[in-house]
């Protein structure tokens, strides 16, 4: 693999980038607090469009656009950036780089080519592995023990740009989807200052990705989601892990009115045997093809997360009810 430097540095090495921040979820708003905080020139922040969302459906910013008028920076928020009229707006601000983190939409060559420098993209996972839309859970869900955090020019295939940094971040055994996010927007936001400043003085080195080892990260779908009990208990514990605290891992259970689903938030794994999806105790232990797990937070339809212990004092189960 033959390493592409980036574009001449900015004249003094010192002077902030103009920055364009490109951003919607909340795995975004540390990377731009930061970038503000580092002293670069933010010219414009863009994030999806509001959405409706609550009871009355009225349309609620997303979190990265109210991170930007905490700010005082200017946000937009167009549906497109298809249309030449987009793609010449974009380009007015005349920024150096724009920085892309969880953004949300595709961005168009016109787009890429604008800034002076580079667009630089935020993605947490250790490219070429886990490219695209769940990298976060699809690692925990496949048992991984190391991930990372990278910083890549964009391309205008899907997170196939050459990478520039990268920091590698352990999968704690029991850590879930929700832990690693934290972890990884705050090393993230870290490790895009320091890629603005190598990028700024000329020293930011871009290498391609390996064509071996690439895997898709597939956004993830309802059929994603259901515990398959027939899998060995690390499998079972891993999907729950993976897909905790959202959208969360599911089996379905009879309380005595039909199968209704219940969302598994945390399990561990224990010994233990029996029929796939038995309960072996009254502490909710469910036997696995292989081994078992024992259920610490579920969560049944229209009521909020709660500790095994405290769901059990309120509905008691026991042998031989079973998750289906």
């Amino acid at each position: 693999m033959s390493p592409i430097t980036a574009k001449p540095d900015l004249s003094p090495a010192s002077k902030p980038l103009r920055v364009i921040v490109m951003g919607t979820p909340d795995f975004a708003v540390h990377t731009l607090q930061a970038v503000h905080a580092a002293g670069h020139e933010i010219v414009a922040v863009y994030s999806r469009a509001p959405a409706p969302a609550g009871r009355g459906m009225a349309l609620r910013l997303s979190p990265v656009h109210k991170a930007a008028e905490a700010l005082g920076l200017p946000v937009l928020t167009p549906t497109t950036l298809r249309t030449p009229e987009e793609a010449g707006r974009f380009a007015a601000f005349n920024a150096d780089v724009a920085v892309v983190v969880a953004y949300g939409m595709i961005l168009p060559k016109a787009i890429l080519d604008a800034p002076r420098l580079a667009c630089l993209n935020l993605h947490a996972s250790l490219l070429p592995r886990w490219r695209g839309a769940a990298p976060i859970q699809r690692a925990i869900m496949s048992g991984d023990r190391e991930t990372g955090i990278a910083v890549m020019r964009m391309a205008e295939g899907l997170d196939t740009g050459p990478v520039g940094m990268v920091e590698p971040v352990a999968i704690g055994p029991e850590m879930t989807a929700g832990q690693l996010h934290d972890e990884l927007a705050v090393r993230g936001a870290g490790l895009m200052v320091k890629a603005l400043a190598a990028l700024a003085q000329g020293s930011l080195v871009f290498t391609e990705q390996a064509e071996e080892g690439v895997l898709y990260a597939k956004k993830i779908g309802n059929e994603d989601s259901r515990i398959d009990w027939t899998q060995p208990n690390t499998q079972v514990h891993d999907l729950i892990r993976g897909l905790s605290p959202f959208p969360g891992a599911f089996a379905q259970f009879d309380f005595g009115k039909g199968p209704e689903r219940v969302k598994i938030l945390q399990a561990t794994c224990v010994a233990g045997a029996g029929e796939a999806g038995a309960l072996l105790d009254p502490q909710l232990t469910v036997a696995c093809g292989q081994g078992a797990v024992r259920v610490l937070t579920l969560q049944r339809a229209g009521s909020k997360p709660m500790p095994a212990s405290d769901f059990l004092r309120g509905l008691p189960l026991a042998p031989p009810q079973r998750f289906l």
